[in-house]
């Protein structure tokens, strides 16, 4: 164990493809993502030949339960049906990729002393990344649903004809902006930590690190399950709050609330 000795922040530089350098945890969130696409397109194709196994019955309640989920959070069954697959995609995407991290040999196989596998989500790019794109899809349905000028209106406000409101609109986009920053950093620091968590352990248990690490690794399975679902509950709740009209009990209170939103909404 001990490839655990160390945890850098920064991912490093394993190779190049085209031009393109590739990083350890590049490396390791392409396997992943290959296990995921293999796992959902072979319970796929298994459900229209008309297979069944407690595998695949399993995968398919997975995926059922949580476009259920995505339709109970998101108003407009419209816009529920299109942020599916964002949402189920980032779901899957954070969780395998995640659960790949935890995996042994990640940080104990090296190549010329550079960690040969790291999760993906301990890269920061990536958390930021999938921030990002929910962020802007959030905006886009938001703007769907407001309109440019309805959805601009909801960050900017005459401060001489409501200053209150001009108020709310500027904390409203400070917000939008802490959610892009909290989704990101969230994922990165939970996944960094359980790296980190690893190699303490890994480091103080010196001999009896075969007894004590399998724990902290369910437990990091564990701690994968819930990050993935929190990214995916909170790209819901910010779609729904984006194409809702919140405060329509409240119009007068808050510039989120353009006129007609909530009939499309």
């Amino acid at each position: 164990m001990s490839g655990f000795a160390s945890a850098a922040v920064a991912t490093e530089h394993i190779t190049s493809l085209f031009g393109l350098p590739i990083t350890n945890s590049m490396l390791l969130g392409a396997v992943g993502i290959i296990i995921m696409l293999s796992v959902l397109g072979s319970t796929a194709y298994a459900l229209k030949k008309g297979r069944h196994n407690h595998f695949i019955g399993l995968v398919s309640w997975a995926v059922e339960g949580m476009y259920g989920t995505v339709l109970d959070i998101v108003p407009d069954r419209k816009v529920a049906r299109q942020i599916a697959p964002l949402a189920l995609t980032i779901f899957f995407t954070v969780l395998v990729t995640y659960w790949c991290g935890v995996l042994p040999g990640v940080g104990s196989i090296t190549i010329d002393g550079k960690e040969l596998f790291r999760g993906l989500p301990t890269d920061l790019n990536f958390t930021f990344a999938i921030a990002l794109i929910t962020m802007v899809t959030v905006q886009w349905y938001a703007i769907k649903a407001h309109g440019i000028f309805g959805n601009a209106g909801r960050y900017l406000v005459n401060p001489l004809k409501n200053p209150i409101g001009a108020f709310e609109g500027l904390l409203e986009l400070v917000g939008e902006f802490s959610r892009l920053v909290a989704l990101s950093l969230r994922l990165f620091g939970n996944a960094f930590a359980g790296e980190v968590l690893l190699v303490i352990v890994a480091s103080l248990s010196g001999w009896f690190a075969g007894l004590s690490l399998p724990l902290v690794m369910i437990f990091e399975l564990f701690i994968g399950f819930i990050q993935a679902y929190v990214f995916f509950m909170l790209t819901l709740i910010f779609t729904s709050l984006a194409i809702s009209s919140h405060g329509d009990s409240h119009p007068e209170h808050s510039p989120a609330h353009p006129k007609g939103a909530q009939s499309e909404a």
